[in-house]
């Protein structure tokens, strides 16, 4: 009898810094001990179109600028936000602290983040309901056999998809998405006007779902945001093309985290699912699974995702967490079941003027 564990700790989930567009999405894979990620698109900051106001004398320092309102065309802050988003010029503790700038990330105690998540579970009108997905788990194995690439199922994960789930909104943006990515990483990615469209499609539709506005009614009740446009301002800097395509890298599969992807590439008979070492405690959706597959001839080790969320809820979750615990164990709840998300800064300095951006993160399935 195999007893599958709690622990997807080698999954990963990355956002990186945009073009001009809010989803230029790469992925950054992380193993248990994180190294630092390497930069595989080389894009170039939105300066075309800056207004006046951007040309300020420094524009590196928070010289006479703290507690400024937030404008996406300068290349640092210093407003009360920044800390979250690592986005603060070099100086802006020694010009700002003392004006009240800085926020403590940790003001969010676990017992918030655990209601603010049980609000968010509920409010994910858009996921599965029990009816509409069949899943046909199969082996699991023990963690010690990941590395076996053995495959110790020979049906399908997916016995069955209700496909009028990809009628709503926010799943039909996401699926136009799939095709804009190259599998293999280290090859710029140019987008064309439509998929730039599609990208600029996908966060408008998240933006109006239920789960969205609960994360940002939360946000604007701990002062991290002053209106609705600043949070989705700080958003049109990052993109997660990790949970949405998944790559290649040193004939490794990285990332490949969601499931309607999954799905999708299953049918086609491009992903071969091996076995899984973790099923959720979770009897409706969403859940989470951690599974080992091939995928067009490359491999998966484990790779966790969940299963039957709306693409705002997992887009949300990792929001929260790098937001409030960034670089750090965030201890969540849904459904009454303990969950925990962990969190990597991406700090490279060639990129950014120095500014931090999510470079993984991963579900941890359960809390001891």
């Amino acid at each position: 009898q195999r007893t599958c564990i709690g622990n997807s700790g080698n999954s990963s989930y990355s956002l990186r810094p945009g073009k001009s567009s809010p989803l230029t999405l790469g992925v950054i894979i992380a193993e248990e001990n994180p190294i630092e990620p390497e930069l595989f698109l080389e894009l170039e900051e939105e300066t075309e179109g800056a207004p006046a106001s951007s040309l300020y004398l420094a524009p590196n320092s928070c010289q006479g600028r703290c507690l400024e309102a937030f404008d996406k065309h300068h290349p640092c802050h210093c407003n009360a936000h920044c800390p979250e988003f690592g986005n603060c010029c070099e100086d802006f503790e020694s010009l700002c602290g003392h004006e009240g700038c800085s926020h403590s990330r940790d003001a969010i105690n676990k017992e918030v983040l655990q209601s603010v998540s049980e609000k968010i579970y509920r409010a994910d009108t858009n996921k599965v309901r029990k009816e509409d997905i069949v899943l046909n788990s199969q082996n699991c194995i023990l963690p010690s056999e990941t590395r076996d690439q053995v495959d110790h199922c020979p049906e399908p994960l997916f016995t069955y998809v209700n496909k009028k789930l990809f009628s709503k909104l926010t799943y039909t943006a996401f699926i136009n998405l799939l095709n804009n990515y190259l599998q293999a990483t280290g090859r710029g990615e140019h987008f064309t006007a439509q998929e730039l469209a599609e990208q600029d499609t996908f966060l408008r539709e998240i933006m109006k779902t239920d789960v969205m506005k609960e994360l940002y009614g939360f946000l604007h009740q701990q002062n991290h945001y002053s209106s609705e446009q600043e949070s989705k301002e700080e958003r049109d800097s990052s993109g997660f093309e990790h949970v949405f395509s998944g790559e290649v890298r040193k004939g490794k599969v990285t990332g490949f985290h969601n499931w309607i992807r999954f799905y999708m590439q299953e049918k086609e008979g491009l992903v071969d699912y091996y076995s899984h070492i973790y099923d959720g405690p979770w009897d409706s959706y969403p859940d989470v699974l951690a599974m080992q597959f091939n995928w067009d001839g490359y491999y998966k080790e484990v790779g966790s995702a969940f299963i039957g969320s709306s693409p705002e809820f997992e887009m949300v979750l990792y929001s929260l967490c790098f937001i409030a615990r960034p670089g750090k164990v965030c201890q969540l709840s849904l459904g009454g079941h303990p969950l925990a998300i962990q969190t990597y800064t991406w700090n490279k300095s060639t990129y950014g003027n120095g500014k931090k951006y999510i470079a993984t993160a991963y579900v941890v399935s359960s809390i001891h």
